[in-house]
């Protein structure tokens, strides 16, 4: 059985609406949420960006059961690794041990704010694996002074520490963040479902551990308008993560999408009502070994009616694969 979960996207709610909606996907029964970290949205038309932290904490006091989980933050540039650490652990607490750390090599759309360049894909996953070693030393309790080729830490302690630490999970796309993955994570965070991407995270020792992927949707009793709605505000995604982690902001997302037709969206994206639609989206992650997969509904103020469908009809038809 595959756990479906809820998706809070920062980019396309302000903070009080992406709480309200994971208290509604709490209450209709979604297995677990998982929440964007971005600085910006990805095009302009999806409208927000909040702080993804401040929101995770509300979301942890305004619910009770449904799991929580960052996908992802990155942890190398516009927020240190000791930092992550310290923010991680308190969502631990707040949660009472429902939070889980999604950690990624990120994309220069968010990262570039803080005027440190955007390096290339070697240095960017070098970071990341560097950053899990001081968050994993942290998580420890242990005083960490850290000297690395990237990063530097001096004398630091995490002084509020859950009983149990976040789990860690890993974004990846190719081989070098599968190894990564498979050394240092708990569980591995993908966005396409590519059977290799998991055999590469088992080869490096992520046998038996959860693996999480993530489908944008856009359910709508008019096909037409849910089409309209993808195409609008998350035609992005079509260009892949080599191209989507170098674009600097949602001008660069939108110029470089200006030929993507709406046709090409309705192909790639669940769109209307059909739920044998959604439930095939959702098949192809099982069938190549996902065990968790993250639904985001498109359109923020459309994210009521989709919980409400998903309760009384998309649910437990996922959960019978």
């Amino acid at each position: 059985m595959v756990d479906v979960g809820y998706t809070m996207m920062t980019e396309q709610a302000g903070p009080r609406e992406l709480v309200d909606h994971v208290v509604m996907a709490e209450r209709a029964g979604f297995d677990f949420s998982v929440t964007s970290d971005h600085y910006f949205p990805w095009l302009a038309s999806q409208g927000h960006a909040p702080y993804a932290w401040s929101v995770l904490g509300a979301a942890a006091q305004a619910t009770s059961r449904i799991p929580l989980m960052t996908y992802v933050t990155c942890p190398t540039t516009r927020y240190h690794p000791a930092v992550v650490a310290q923010k991680a652990a308190t969502m631990q607490l707040l949660a009472q041990g429902r939070f889980r750390l999604g950690l990624g090599s990120g994309e220069n759309l968010n990262e570039h704010v803080v005027g440190q360049g955007w390096p290339a894909a070697p240095v960017r996953l070098e970071k990341l694996e560097e950053a899990i070693e001081i968050i994993r030393a942290l998580f420890s309790g242990d005083e960490v002074t850290y000297h690395g080729e990237h990063f530097d830490v001096d004398q630091a302690v995490l002084w509020d520490l859950p009983e149990e630490p976040p789990k860690i999970g890993v974004a990846v796309s190719g081989g070098y963040s599968c190894e990564i993955a498979g050394r240092l994570a708990d569980l591995v965070i993908a966005t396409e479902p590519k059977s290799e991407l998991l055999r590469k995270f088992d080869q490096h020792g992520g046998t038996g551990k959860p693996r999480v992927g993530q489908i944008p949707v856009s359910y709508d009793p008019d096909r037409d308008a849910a089409i309209a709605r993808a195409h609008d505000q998350f035609r992005w995604m079509v260009g892949g993560w080599p191209v989507n982690a170098e674009l600097p902001g949602p001008s660069g997302f939108s110029g470089a999408t200006q030929y993507v037709r709406k046709e090409d969206i309705a192909e790639a994206i669940p769109c209307g009502d059909d739920v044998g639609t959604f439930v095939e989206a959702v098949r192809a992650y099982a069938d190549a070994g996902f065990t968790e997969v993250a639904l985001v509904q498109i359109g923020g103020d459309q994210q009521e009616p989709f919980i409400e469908w998903a309760q009384k009809k998309l649910l437990h038809e996922i959960r019978a694969l």
